[in-house]
């Protein structure tokens, strides 16, 4: 294969948008080991990938550049060969400093068809040119496990906030139990943005009715220490009002483990009727929610109503019946889409985006 000159900008870490920057670039210095990297921030960590990348700054000033950020600064690029932007949003609108970014760019890789739409149809965009680029799963890690703890386990991660669906998901498993019933809801949720809100969300779930059948866990180190959570539980629940794409939605299906989430937004891309078990929200909504998000820009999905709770109580009680009876199986469908969202995948998507 052809050793391609490819600069890529992106933060590494073990976030959302640093998990995407870190897999990416590995997979494309394997196989063009004369890609740059450009990390946004100090990188939580380095190996010999990272370090390799590291190395390389400054010598493909002309190569095509991908940034892999925020859409409100996707426009700044290394060198002045082809400048690609790859923006993750979960919203319908832009303002005017998101809109000029990406348009400052020669082309735009988006994570999902959803986002696609979003930027063709809802937009009007006419350039630059956009092309869909999934993300993935290291389904080397990832790798299915069915639970053998006697009581149905729930699981949520992520970062604590309204878009997530976390005051929902709240109201919703403390409506479908009672304290009789064998179940835990996990949640592994951190803001790094939130400061002292984090105890807010914290306390909320514990002084709730079935707080003591909640479990509140720390971020993990590394990708490791997540799967060796997620493979001990039985089902995720991610009631999220928006996606930029969802990735331990993914991992999770990963796992074989059941799934359940909204019919909305970015993870469409690999949730279907086969692989989830979906909540089909009432309409959209302005999106607000005091924080990160003030209404004037996008909607996300209307979860508030009682036919779209309803739909996610009746979920959770379904998959606790078949826990119970000993008939909850392995996710198979799931397992089978995961394995055809991997990095490598990505990867090649992406060299494919920048030939076109």
């Amino acid at each position: 294969m052809e050793n391609k000159l490819i600069n890529l900008t992106a933060p590494i870490n073990n976030l959302g948008y640093g998990v995407a920057g870190y897999n990416i670039f590995k997979h494309l210095y394997k196989d063009h080991p004369s890609a740059a990297l450009y990390p946004i921030s100090t990188p939580e960590f380095i190996d010999e990938t990272i370090s390799a990348g590291l190395k390389n700054r400054g010598t493909l000033k002309g190569s095509p550049s991908v940034k892999i950020w925020h859409q409100n600064d996707v426009h700044s690029h290394i060198g002045n060969g082809q400048h690609i932007g790859f923006p993750i949003f979960e919203l319908t609108e832009f303002n005017d400093e998101e809109k000029l970014s990406m348009k400052h760019c020669d082309k735009l890789f988006v994570c999902s068809e959803w986002a696609k739409e979003v930027l063709y149809n809802q937009q009007g965009w006419t350039s630059p040119p956009v092309h869909v680029v999934p993300l993935g799963v290291d389904t080397g890690l990832f790798c299915p496990h069915k639970s053998n703890r006697p009581q149905t386990i729930f699981f949520n991660c992520g970062k604590w906030e309204k878009r997530k669906g976390h005051d929902i998901l709240l109201e919703c498993f403390n409506s479908a139990f009672e304290d009789r019933d064998n179940v835990e809801l996990w949640m592994m949720c951190e803001n790094p943005f939130i400061g002292q809100s984090n105890e807010g969300w914290a306390n909320l779930y514990k002084s709730s009715k079935l707080g003591d059948k909640i479990r509140l866990i720390p971020r993990q180190k590394t990708h490791k220490d997540v799967y060796n959570i997620m493979r001990q539980t039985d089902c995720g629940v991610f009631p999220a009002r928006a996606e930029g794409w969802n990735l331990e939605l993914l991992e999770m299906m990963a796992c074989g483990k059941s799934v359940i989430t909204t019919n909305y937004s970015a993870h469409t891309e690999f949730c279907n009727v086969d692989n989830s078990l979906l909540v089909e929200p009432e309409g959209l909504e302005k999106a607000s929610d005091g924080v990160f998000f003030s209404g004037e820009y996008g909607m996300w999905a209307n979860l508030d109503g009682s036919r779209t709770k309803e739909q996610l109580v009746v979920h959770m009680r379904s998959i606790h019946k078949k826990k119970m009876a000993g008939s909850l199986e392995i996710n198979q469908a799931g397992i089978d889409t995961a394995n055809t969202f991997t990095w490598k995948n990505s990867t090649q998507r992406l060299i494919h985006g920048i030939e076109l």
